[in-house]
């Protein structure tokens, strides 16, 4: 089973990878470039596996660059208490 799959172990997954990147030193605007990054790549190349995946790729594909950055920097505040960095 795929992390995509289930919408909360995305989460865990992200927040994991969250924590990673701020223990390592990583800046706030290198973690939000990468998460636009991250969005782009799944928007176009990983095909939704639940309704979560597919409302996050609907909205993706209807906004604008700077919505869509939007968009990243709120889903790295949503995984930032998620997984076993806390």
């Amino acid at each position: 089973m795929s992390v995509l799959d289930n919408f909360e172990q995305w989460k865990d997954f992200l927040g994991d990878r969250l924590h990673q990147a701020q223990k390592e030193g990583m800046d706030q605007n290198v973690i939000s470039d990468l998460a636009y990054q991250l969005g782009e790549y799944l928007s176009t190349q990983v095909e939704p596996k639940n309704a979560q995946e597919k409302v996050l790729a609907d909205l993706w594909h209807v906004a604008s660059e700077e919505e869509q950055h939007a968009i990243a920097n709120m889903m790295v505040k949503l995984v930032k208490d998620e997984g076993n960095g806390m």
